[in-house]
């Protein structure tokens, strides 16, 4: 189902034709090094790229004899190039081309997922700006606290995700590393300088010191980001979720024309998509523990980790590529009910300008305790009355003794809270 949605690009990078592409890729520059030190005959380079080709069905029937898929994709490649093919993989080990191979298909994926992060940060960015003034409410614990703005709301997710986009960054350059060490990563049959020359051809870096493979930190890492990214997208969606309460309805996910909500209950509108994002963060989470599990390796090396990592990857960048789109459209859709967030904002009856009041008392040079025991005397008031703050305050003997009633309204005054809003946003180059 995911494959519906998801860019194709995205799910070709982890095809087998893909995959088999970037070991022959390794293989042609393997022989390119090779060659261009003297090791092999010059020729040779010219002759694998014109003749190389392979065959995804047919490596798959050679595995299944050989149970070995680098020999049987080698296999399947020398049936194509001849008698020259005894230069291909010539001091290499299986490791030194996959592991080189899968950076570059992990750079691939990358690229797509940060592509997908700019534009819901872009698309975040408009929100922000569309709504810097919109009231609403802000809740500490669920209850009402203090008054902000929806685009405030949408500046914290805004700043949230260049954060990712950054720690994505950083995932990249320390994932794309490759290593053309040969077996258990001593170089006793291949120079450095041809893995130096391989990684420049390639666009990777020469992992600085490696066993029989790249060591699993870099890649635990990795995927640890997209489980970042999707925690954060779990957030957004969350906060959606709900905002869409009934009894709150702040917002809404856009619900089109012909969709139905519940197979009983016309009525119903569902926050849908933002659910599944939630569940799916879930899954990347699950997919991070995976890659950390995968650190601790026997010795030099063993390939307990690879039947991982052949789950893992694909799905965990495919899930955050179509997790992203998802929510990008959420938000450029996102239906906003500026008129419920202000009634929703007077539920309370005043409540919420108690710290500004509280302020203004000790201001006038009483203890903190003591002012803080006056609007809490007030509040209690305003829930057990049913009555608005304001009226309580102005009832109240001991704070009329200290405010007048001009400085007690002005108190009660939403713009108060949003007055830095705009600093805010200058901040955020918003």
């Amino acid at each position: 189902m995911i494959e519906r949605y998801t860019r194709k690009t995205m799910g070709a990078i982890w095809t087998d034709e893909a995959k088999f592409q970037k070991w022959l890729d390794v293989e042609i520059a393997a022989c390119e090094a090779l060659a261009y030190y003297g090791i092999i005959p010059k020729r040779i380079p010219t002759i694998v790229k014109r003749k190389a080709k392979f065959n995804v069905q047919r490596i798959k029937n050679i595995e299944k004899k050989v149970k070995h898929d680098v020999i049987a994709f080698l296999t399947n490649v020398a049936e194509h190039v001849g008698p020259e093919s005894r230069f291909i993989h010539y001091g290499l080990t299986s490791s030194d081309v996959l592991d080189t191979a899968f950076a570059l298909q992990i750079k691939d994926a990358s690229s797509l997922l940060m592509d997908d992060i700019t534009g819901l940060i872009s698309v975040l960015g408009k929100k922000a700006k569309k709504y810097k003034t919109t009231l609403m409410m802000g809740r500490s614990h669920g209850i009402h606290a203090e008054p902000i703005t929806f685009g405030w709301k949408m500046a914290v997710f805004y700043e949230e995700f260049k954060r990712n986009r950054d720690r994505l960054k950083r995932a990249i350059t320390n994932i794309s590393y490759g290593k053309i060490s040969g077996a258990v990563g001593t170089f006793s049959n291949i120079e450095p300088k041809v893995e130096q020359f391989v990684c420049r051809t390639l666009g990777l870096k020469p992992e600085p010191i490696s066993t029989q493979v790249v060591q699993r930190d870099r890649h635990a890492e990795y995927l640890s980001t997209l489980a970042v990214i999707a925690g954060s997208l779990e957030k957004l969606a969350t906060e959606i979720r709900h905002l869409q309460r009934t009894e709150v309805r702040e917002v809404e996910e856009y619900f089109s024309k012909g969709q139905k909500g519940s197979s009983a209950m016309p009525h119903k509108r569902n926050p849908i998509t933002c659910e599944r994002v939630s569940g799916l963060a879930r899954v990347i989470r699950g997919n991070a523990f995976a890659s950390i599990e995968n650190i601790a390796l026997w010795h030099e090396r063993d390939i307990s980790h690879s039947s991982v990592e052949r789950i893992i990857f694909p799905d965990s960048t495919i899930l955050l590529d179509y997790m992203m789109a998802l929510m990008k459209d959420v938000i450029s859709d996102l239906c906003v009910f500026p008129e419920r967030m202000m009634h929703n904002l007077k539920l309370n009856k005043g409540m919420i300008f108690s710290q500004g009041l509280m302020l203004r008392l000790i201001k006038k040079g009483i203890t903190r305790e003591r002012a803080y025991a006056l609007v809490q005397w007030c509040a209690k008031k305003t829930w057990d009355d049913n009555v608005d703050l304001l009226d309580s305050v102005l009832g109240s003997k001991d704070i009329r003794q200290l405010l007048s009633e001009k400085e007690i309204k002005a108190a009660f005054d939403y713009n108060y809270y949003i007055r830095n809003v705009n600093k805010i946003f200058k901040r955020l180059k918003l």
